[in-house]
């Protein structure tokens, strides 16, 4: 292997050793395979080229300062993608399968997951498509399940420094009756033209508002949004929202701090009353944010005074990463231990 600058890693793809795949045919998941290929075969009219039959996860493994090496939350993010799954008419993966994948793919590029301390970690991609070949609109008869890693640094290269976030009406994420609960390609592919346009004026993410009123704040790009109002943890409340694995983790993290949490309709007018504001998920864990231009009023928000995420982003960043690392005792009962 190659020496790795583990510190200057960026969030993306490099090859590791082996990924594991299983295949749903004739009513059944098969055995778990070993590949050390990073390319996979499929026919040609496979419905997830198609009609978008594919739904990943996003996770990660962490090397705690004890040698061990621990995952966060995995059970939440099987659930999430049997929803997904079942969500556009996918087989959905069994649990038992789902961690015996993760345990097997970790355990074979463990010269990949970052040392402690190093900002870095070993991403793990769960993905699910639908390999069956269809020319009518109709669901597949057959699935790929399979689980890639790759070794990664922050999603955005501040890491945890504030970033600037634009507001753009004239894009959606997602319908309110569409996908946007569920983690899908399409709604990512739905991202991508008012994501590069924020990239190319200056800013780091988008945030979305409600697609039928165009008053609520909604996703913030690849992540979830929270703000911080007095002793409030607040988060916006949507049938067009992800459910955040890190974002619920916050919430329970701000209550155990004596938070009250709310989630409900967040209306733009109330960036200006928040002390804090952030965007949260797997890839970012917190990205705080330091200003908000709302794009069609030329209106501004500012957090943020000193340049330094606040107090309140910081604790709740600061205990959710221990409890990654195992720096902190697990009370939620959020981790395991890998062989």
């Amino acid at each position: 292997m190659k020496n790795i600058d583990w510190g200057n890693l960026s969030f993306g793809y490099s090859k590791t050793n082996y990924n594991v795949r299983s295949y749903w045919r004739n009513g059944q998941w098969g055995e778990l395979e070993i590949s050390s290929s990073d390319t996979i075969n499929i026919h040609m009219a496979a419905t997830c080229l198609h009609y978008g039959q594919e739904a990943f996860e996003g996770m990660k493994v962490f090397k705690g300062k004890d040698g061990k090496t621990r995952v966060f939350r995995w059970e939440e993010n099987a659930k999430r993608l049997q929803t997904s799954a079942t969500g556009i008419l996918m087989s959905t993966v069994p649990k038992k399968l789902f961690k015996k994948a993760i345990d097997t793919v970790v355990k074979l590029n463990k010269e990949f997951i970052p040392p402690y301390e190093s900002g870095a970690s070993l991403y793990l991609r769960p993905l699910l498509i639908g390999t069956g070949p269809q020319v009518g609109v109709k669901p597949a008869d057959e699935f790929l399940f399979m689980i890639f890693v790759t070794p990664v640094g922050p999603y955005f290269k501040e890491g945890f420094k504030p970033v600037s976030i634009q507001i753009a009406r004239d894009a959606d994420r997602a319908a309110p009756l569409g996908t946007g609960s569920i983690k899908v390609g399409g709604n990512y592919a739905a991202s991508l033209s008012s994501s590069e346009r924020a990239h190319h004026e200056g800013f780091s993410s988008v945030l979305y508002v409600d697609a039928k009123e165009k008053k609520y704040i909604d996703e913030c790009g690849p992540a979830n949004f929270f703000a911080i109002k007095g002793n409030n943890y607040i988060t916006p409340k949507s049938p067009s929202i992800l459910p955040s694995i890190t974002n619920k983790s916050l919430m329970t993290i701000a209550e155990d701090m004596g938070m009250t949490v709310e989630r409900r309709q967040v209306p733009v007018e109330e960036l200006s009353e928040f002390d804090e504001c952030g965007a949260c998920g797997t890839a970012a864990v917190i990205s705080p944010i330091k200003n908000i231009l709302d794009r069609d009023t030329g209106k501004e928000y500012k957090f943020c005074p000193d340049g330094n995420a606040g107090p309140i982003s910081t604790k709740l960043y600061n205990r959710l990463r221990a409890i990654q690392y195992g720096d902190e005792t697990d009370k939620f009962g959020w981790v395991t231990i890998l062989e």
